[in-house]
């Protein structure tokens, strides 16, 4: 039998790696629906779906290895970086999903998830005050008027696969719906701000870096303590403190 090796493991989900198939366990089958009916709908390489059997989603390895990890320097070339930014402008042009998607909540359903968010942050002593308070700020040109894409929602560095200078494979898409193209482009340029030009020459249009920037700090902010309390480290060099600090 082949080994198993965990992927990722928390309270509410997991995936793991047997051979060149991945299982993903999820207790919410929303995310699971949302996964597969997304990677029919895209213009881009997706997992292909083996098999599924709730709560367990089988997929099959995609070709390639990861664009890079936050917290680590990316090993994969510009033009790698440019045709993932090339990728994500696909999907972005493709017709819109019919289902609202994480970065569909509207600006004061987010201003006040941040709000409640910094708050926390500051009175657990989670991080010091004046490193929240300027993030906040800057996140402030996040929170504006965008015109809906098909976006991913979660476009981690780990979630793009290339092959040389080909993009092989984007997965995990339970996150996937109607969002701002920006912070798809944010997200996956967090912590590797150096690839951001790579990534805007490739996606092929004018976009607002400041915009961007600001999503790193939104993401940041209401990432931090969850990754905490799921025993991820964003104190890590690299990771989303870091991402925090370099705004200072």
């Amino acid at each position: 039998m082949d080994e198993v090796k965990v992927v990722v493991a928390h309270s509410e989900r997991a995936t793991l790696r047997v051979g060149d198939m991945f299982l993903k366990v999820d207790a919410d089958q929303v995310r699971i629906d949302v996964e597969v009916e997304a990677m029919a709908l895209v213009p881009v390489p997706t997992p292909e779906v083996l098999w599924r059997q709730p709560p367990v989603l089988a997929i099959a390895a995609v070709p390639g290895t990861a664009l890079g990890r936050l917290g680590e320097p990316s090993t994969a070339s510009p033009a790698a970086w440019a045709a993932a930014g090339a990728a994500i402008r696909k999907l972005h042009d493709a017709p819109l999903p019919p289902w609202p998607g994480r970065g569909g909540r509207g600006r004061d359903e987010l201003a006040a998830d941040l709000d409640g968010e910094c708050e926390r942050l500051v009175t657990s002593g989670v991080l010091p005050a004046d490193l929240v308070t300027r993030n906040r700020h800057v996140a402030e040109a996040a929170l504006r008027p965008w015109t809906p894409v098909f976006a991913h929602g979660d476009l981690q560095i780990t979630h793009v696969f290339v092959d040389g200078d080909e993009v092989t494979g984007i997965i995990d898409w339970s996150e996937a719906g109607q969002g701002d193209a920006l912070f798809d482009l944010a997200t996956l340029t967090l912590g590797h701000e150096e690839h951001l030009g790579d990534v805007v020459a490739g996606y092929g249009t004018d976009v607002d870096l400041d915009v961007i920037r600001a999503w790193w700090s939104l993401r940041s902010l209401l990432a931090v303590r969850w990754l905490v309390e799921h025993g991820f480290d964003p104190f890590a060099p690299g990771c989303e403190v870091d991402v925090l600090r370099s705004q200072m």
